[in-house]
């Protein structure tokens, strides 16, 4: 399937590694230049080098603090600047999971704070600077990375941002696709990125068994039987960044294998 993505051009925050590093890849591979973002530089200037190299496309890294909306409007106008035109923002930078969740007793204001500036904000404040190039193009894509924790328990802060980037992901959605600017939401689970060996490893010492028991465990509860790569993930992204995806818009899509005896509808 033509995508329709050759030429077109897209910001991916958090696009340095991880999910946001194979989404910046793929968009690569489809033809898009891509301004990637984050707070690293020696980090991104890697990953801009690495994947030019990969897909004969521009790659363009660009510092930014997403917590920070002087510095979102610099990164914004910067990639403009650079691309000439923005068609696509993937908002892919947020707080990295690990470790148990806190408990009650043990989530501050601070923590608390620090997670929803970043990821709700965040996105928020990427979007809203954004929209009104796609606006002026009469065309967009906007496509929110949440997580699996909308649906679940186990992390109170982890479920509260995420469900709260869901219901903006519908909001700009209604507003802004009138104007021809489709806005959504995936929901990945747990993903295969360069961190998940070191996770696995500890996780096998810790319950005294071998890695690929602990790797096993871990995707216990994924239908499709092992651990989603973010790769995978990536190709559905690239798909809601296209033309084609014009029928999908404020909806959640869940990117996780499918979550055992879940049903959502």
């Amino acid at each position: 399937m033509d995508l329709e993505l050759s030429g077109k051009t897209a910001i991916v925050t958090g696009g340095s590694r991880g999910i946001g590093k194979a989404i910046a890849r793929e968009l690569g591979r489809e033809g898009v230049d891509v301004a990637i973002a984050s707070r690293g530089r020696e980090a991104l200037e890697a990953t801009a080098r690495e994947l030019a190299s990969e897909t004969g496309r521009r790659f363009i890294p660009i510092i930014v603090d997403t917590g920070n909306e002087e510095s979102v409007q610099a990164m914004v106008q910067n990639a403009a600047t650079e691309l000439g035109h923005l068609d696509i923002l993937v908002n892919s930078a947020a707080r990295v999971g690990g470790g148990p969740a806190p408990k009650l007793a043990e989530i501050t204001e601070e923590y608390f704070w620090e997670d929803m500036n970043t990821k709700v904000m965040g996105y928020l404040r990427c979007a809203k600077e954004v929209a009104p190039h796609m606006q002026r193009q009469g065309w967009g894509r906007i496509i929110n990375i949440s997580g699996l924790a909308a649906r679940q328990s186990g992390s109170a802060v982890g479920s509260i941002r995420n469900v709260a980037v869901a219901a903006m992901t519908k909001n700009l959605a209604d507003e802004l696709g009138p104007l021809g600017i489709n806005v959504t939401v995936v929901h990945p689970g747990l993903t295969r990125t360069e961190r998940t060996a070191g996770l696995v490893e500890e996780a096998a010492s810790r319950q005294n068994i071998t890695t690929e028991e602990a790797e096993k465990r871990m995707a216990q509860n994924v239908s499709v039987g092992r651990m989603i790569d973010a790769r995978e993930i990536a190709y559905v992204v690239a798909f809601l960044a296209s033309p084609k995806s014009v029928a999908i818009n404020g909806d959640a899509i869940a990117v996780a294998g499918g979550s055992g005896r879940a049903i959502h509808y």
